[in-house]
């Protein structure tokens, strides 16, 4: 089998935080004098069911951990470690989600809080050879008119290259809020040429799909698993266009799924959806990009052929140039030109370097 690490592929769902490594978070917590529940540190995967008191205990988790994030040497030593562990596993093209509202506190506001992630973003690429972009998420758990003043910051950077503002996202519990209330901030980011890219269809069903569908047009939906509840949104989605964030981990570490193969990517892929596999956050479920890649071959039957499909759909769903696009699919039409058990050099078109200092549990 040919490695799905030497892949090129396209990482489009991975949240600042969540992309810490288990030993920077350590380090970060004895910096800022913070005392960390043990499961963060224990190398453990998070398994909670998908319900109220699951939820809240995978949210206690994750404000802790970003709880530790207190300043400009934080952000830039995150930026660049995922930038490093995912130019390990073959990504190519990073599009990194951010609320930069937790971190404004301790570098002087929002908009220094961006900037600093952007230029590390610059830099990070340039070291690493992976190109890391962002997406500015609002959270549900606050009032939509934050989310307008995060929209009007992301369009102020917009752009498509490293280092700049490709979309514009709304996560956290989908159970919170009102999706329709968030339309004027999505509508804010259209208007700048952001991707809209809401999580949908994970904790909630297919109900909740349409009602991002309705109200936020998105161009990609982050999770969106539960589309395949219902055949007839599952074929709008598909007709539409819209690309699925699809996140195998998360899904079954949340209780949405008792197990890896009751996810339904096969069914998704059957029916013509577009699907970009991502890790969510590695942090707490202990699997980041290739592992997804495995599940599909190992759980779900996926060759190599299927599973360059699903980095083609990455690619194809990411807001990289027509040139960075055009470079990642001839590295994955060279990686299934190589015979299995072949050379393990990358494929043309993207050079995979060595994450550094990653221990077992960060390695996926």
């Amino acid at each position: 089998m040919r490695d799905v690490a030497l892949l090129p592929k396209a990482h489009l769902h991975l949240h600042f935080t969540g992309s810490m490594r288990t030993a920077t978070l350590g380090d970060l917590a004895e910096q800022s004098r913070v005392r960390l529940p043990a499961a963060l540190l224990d190398g453990d995967p998070l398994r909670v069911p998908a319900d109220e008191r699951g939820w809240f205990r995978f949210q206690r988790l994750y404000d802790a951990a970003r709880a530790c994030v207190r300043s400009e040497a934080a952000l830039r030593r995150i930026v660049d470690e995922a930038a490093a562990d995912d130019a390990a596993e073959g990504s190519g093209r990073l599009e990194l989600q951010v609320d930069p509202t937790s971190y404004a506190p301790y570098v002087g506001g929002l908009s220094a809080a961006l900037e600093i992630i952007l230029d590390e973003a610059r830099g990070a690429s340039a070291r690493h050879g992976v190109e890391v972009a962002l997406v500015v998420a609002a959270s549900r758990m606050r009032h939509p008119l934050e989310a307008r003043t995060l929209a009007r910051l992301a369009a102020r950077h917009a752009g498509e290259g490293p280092g700049e503002v490709v979309g514009f996202g709304l996560s956290n519990d989908e159970r919170r809020g009102d999706t329709e209330e968030f339309a004027p901030a999505f509508a804010i980011a259209r208007r700048a040429g952001l991707a809209s890219v809401p999580h949908g269809g994970e904790l909630l069903g297919p109900e909740h799909v349409a009602d991002v569908l309705d109200h936020l047009a998105p161009d990609r939906l982050g999770h969106g698993v539960r589309t395949a509840e219902d055949p007839a949104l599952l074929a709008r989605v598909v007709e539409s266009g819209v690309a699925l964030e699809l996140c195998p981990a998360s899904n079954v570490s949340l209780g949405v799924y008792r197990q890896a193969s009751d996810v339904p990517l096969r069914a998704l892929v059957d029916a013509g959806a577009t699907i970009a596999l991502g890790a969510d956050d590695p942090l707490l479920f202990g699997s980041r990009l290739a592992a997804q890649y495995r599940t599909a071959r190992d759980v779900h039957g996926f060759d190599d052929d299927a599973l360059a499909g699903l980095a083609r759909g990455s690619i194809r769903a990411s807001r990289a140039s027509t040139a960075t696009r055009d470079r990642l699919l001839a590295g994955v039409d060279a990686w299934l030109a190589t015979p299995p058990g072949g050379p393990s050099d990358p494929p043309p078109g993207h050079e995979v370097r060595a994450a550094p200092s990653a221990t077992p549990a960060d390695a996926g």
